[in-house]
């Protein structure tokens, strides 16, 4: 059954959408220290098999930051996080602009741990280059000329360079 004409039953909720998560850069960066402090304090434990006994061992693996995880831990979504940076970069205002600059800067936090720790062996160097959209180009160029020559063609007797040579000279 559809609402009836005239209906304004929506004005009375007491609000609409969802409240802002951070109101102020210093609240998004307070967040963001937190979170990375969580990952820091909070390592991954693998489990592994160690010893001629095959004894089971616990190793703390460091864990990497990552936006994903920031957005969980603020209970968002990277999509949010994307359009809520959308959206400050349209606002020109003062405190827009101050969020967007933290926003920036927790993305480089993440990238340059993520990176760092990729460097030293700490995160599998594969995965981290992946996931930071590093690669190893190697181009094709389809425009060389993939013709077969011959050894003649390519090293041509002396005599002939010598009277190229001459006559390029005159």
């Amino acid at each position: 059954m559809a609402a009836p004409p005239g209906n304004e039953f929506w004005k009375l909720r007491s609000k609409h959408g969802r409240d802002k998560l951070f109101k102020t850069s210093e609240l998004l960066w307070e967040a963001a220290v937190e979170y990375f402090k969580w990952c820091d304090s909070n390592p991954i434990l693998e489990d592994d098999v160690r010893g001629k006994d095959a004894d089971h061992v616990l190793i703390e693996r460091r864990r990497p930051y990552t936006l994903q995880g920031f957005a969980l831990y603020c209970d968002a979504s990277v999509h949010w996080i994307h359009n809520f940076k959308a959206g400050l970069k349209r606002d020109e205002s003062d405190n827009s602009k101050d969020i967007l600059y933290i926003l920036t800067r927790i993305e480089e936090v993440v990238y340059d741990q993520k990176f760092t720790g990729a460097s030293v062996g700490i995160f599998n160097h594969n995965i981290i280059a992946r996931d930071l959209g590093l690669t190893d180009k190697k181009e094709f160029d389809a425009r060389i000329d993939d013709r077969r020559k011959t050894l003649d063609e390519l090293f041509p007797p002396i005599d002939e360079i010598r009277d190229a040579a001459k006559e390029a000279d005159q």
